[in-house]
């Protein structure tokens, strides 16, 4: 995770649907806020080098809640600390980084040092490659919650998914964490498929 995501569970103390304690700590605070997210974000570059250390190939700094926040706040609140962490992480190690409901910052993170950028499902691949003008190496999209699909539907959508982003510059991958209900069956039918996928 980010230090914006950490951050929000920190203060509101559980998930949210808006996070609004947070959000007003900031707006109220943001003295105090900054001093936390940086304290996160030091203690998430020094984590991240001891696991390069130990041998990790990559990492992937994923900011499930920088979508709740507007343009000039992720900016301000989740960007400029992600991008820390990529800057210290990126001489050793490849880095990912994703932002769910993020895809105005999608220039941005192209031109850090990211070797690749994570995408959700609410932006179409053709929008994805658009924004980061088919720059980077692109992660993700498919919907987690289409897993509750039939396998052959899972499979069909799988292999759109990877026709349309192509097949160089592309990680298939979901668009956000799996789901704790998605049938088993059904997780095998989407790795299968991208098994399967022929050009």
């Amino acid at each position: 995770m980010c230090s914006w995501t950490i951050f929000c569970y920190c203060i509101e103390g559980r998930g949210s649907k808006d996070f609004n304690i947070a959000k007003s700590f900031c707006f109220l605070q943001p003295e105090a806020a900054h001093k936390l997210l940086q304290k996160i974000t030091d203690t998430t570059i020094a984590y991240l080098k001891r696991k390069v250390e130990k041998g990790v190939s990559a990492v992937q700094v994923f900011d499930s809640w920088g979508g709740m926040l507007s343009p000039a706040d992720y900016q301000e609140f989740s960007w400029q600390y992600i991008n820390q962490i990529v800057e210290a992480l990126a001489p050793l190690t490849h880095v990912v980084v994703f932002g769910k409901g993020c895809w105005f910052a999608l220039d941005e993170m192209t031109k850090s040092k990211a070797s690749a950028v994570g995408v959700d499902w609410t932006i179409t691949p053709e929008l994805a490659r658009q924004f980061t003008n088919n720059a980077v190496t692109l992660q993700g999209n498919f919907d987690p919650s289409r897993l509750h699909s039939k396998p052959e539907t899972i499979r069909k959508m799988v292999h759109e998914m990877i026709n349309r982003f192509g097949k160089d510059k592309y990680i298939v991958n979901l668009g956000h964490g799996i789901l704790p209900n998605i049938p088993v069956e059904n997780a095998e039918a989407f790795i299968k498929a991208v098994v399967e996928w022929k050009p």
